[in-house]
């Protein structure tokens, strides 16, 4: 993890939980990897350690991360399958219909989208 600048428009614990997730989800942390120490990000991100320790707890509840008793915190088997469902639910839910709509405004057909991306672009990768 390297330094980061906090905002004021969330607590530092979630921006940290988010960094977290963004990290699972570019495959940065994988399954089963160890997240750093409590300590260690405290130290690297100059918090406190409890703050780290909510952050590390939220992902917990979430069945992202696991303790290990001694050993420490882990990205469970299941955190990119479940992190990858939610946030297609939240763009299909919550950022589409604005895209869509601002399509709409500017008078972009989808279909014709897909097309000119492909033409500009190539086609989409399938992971």
């Amino acid at each position: 993890m390297s330094a980061v600048q906090w905002n004021d428009s969330a607590p530092i614990f979630l921006q940290l939980k988010q960094r977290i997730i963004a990290m699972m989800l570019s495959g940065e942390l994988k399954p089963g990897d160890a997240l750093p120490s409590v300590r260690q990000v405290a130290s690297d991100y100059q918090v406190n350690p409890i703050t780290v320790s909510r952050s590390y707890q939220e992902l917990v509840q979430e069945g992202l991360v696991e303790k290990r008793r001694g050993i420490g915190m882990f990205v469970t088997e299941s955190a990119t399958g479940k992190l990858l469902s939610a946030e297609r639910e939240h763009f299909l839910t919550v950022e589409w219909p604005h895209t869509l709509e601002r399509m709409h405004q500017l008078g972009i057909d989808p279909a014709s989208l897909l097309q000119d991306s492909q033409q500009r672009f190539g086609k989409p990768g399938h992971e």
